[in-house]
């Protein structure tokens, strides 16, 4: 878990004593993370109480993105930017790794990020307890659509940073608690949600197979970036259905 920790956040934790290889072999716990990371974002959504719902959320928002390092706000940029180009999947993959930003990558921000402010302003106006609850099952929802990219996608190249965490989720043990962490664990976190809560059950595996079959058909598969804009579509999606489902 400190080696997930140390790559996956921000968090003030040492990599000595930690390697790739050390998080790869711990990924299946992936979804614990996004409920290390979400905690920050739901505490601030409280303060709806007090402040404008609209300050509270946006705050939220970005204190959540922040916890990860951006680095998946980053995936979300290149994927952006690849989708918007005209090729075979060796251009497209060539352009996700070109640093310089396009307008695919402006409006990937925009498509996945809006509606999550928008539903996270909807739900904290309604109840600031429940839109907290709402960031946590989704920060955990969008770990655990990325382990399922991780668990089910093939890398589509040998260079990929996703093939370590990959070939670590084809052991028997390690793809078992992954399958578990992925589907429960979020509706674990959405409990206090009551009956709405069943949609962090279906967010994150719906997400992931949207992501696995257009990223094998443009891609040719999966990479670090597919992985991580996966998981923030998915927080997305999950925030969008409460904000429905709640309100």
């Amino acid at each position: 878990m400190r080696a997930l920790l140390a790559f996956f956040t921000v968090l003030p934790i040492s990599t000595a004593d930690s390697s790739l290889d050390d998080a790869a072999r711990r990924v299946y716990l992936l979804p614990l993370v996004g409920l290390l990371t979400g905690l920050p974002g739901a505490l601030i959504l409280l303060l709806a109480f007090v402040v404008p719902p609209g300050v509270a959320a946006t705050l939220a928002l970005g204190t959540v993105l922040l916890a990860a390092g951006l680095h998946h706000t980053d995936g979300v940029m290149d994927v952006g930017d690849a989708l918007m180009v005209r090729g075979d999947p060796a251009r497209r993959r060539e352009v996700m790794k070109d640093a310089r930003v396009g307008v695919g990558a402006m409006g990937a921000l925009f498509l996945v990020y809006a509606p999550s402010v928008a539903a996270l302003v909807a739900l904290a106006q309604a109840s600031p307890a429940k839109a907290a609850v709402s960031l946590l099952a989704a920060e955990t929802a969008a770990r655990s659509a990325m382990l399922l990219v991780l668990l089910f996608g093939e890398p589509a190249e040998k260079g990929s940073s996703s093939l370590l965490f990959v070939r670590s989720l084809r052991e028997g043990r390690a793809r078992a608690g992954a399958l578990v962490l992925a589907f429960l664990f979020p509706l674990l976190v959405a409990t206090p949600l009551r009956w709405a809560g069943i949609s962090a059950l279906l967010a994150a595996p719906m997400t992931a197979l949207f992501t696995l079959t257009l990223a094998r058909r443009v891609f040719g598969g999966i990479s670090g970036d597919v992985a991580g804009a996966t998981g923030e579509a998915a927080r997305t999606v999950l925030l969008v259905a409460l904000s429905g489902l709640l309100l």
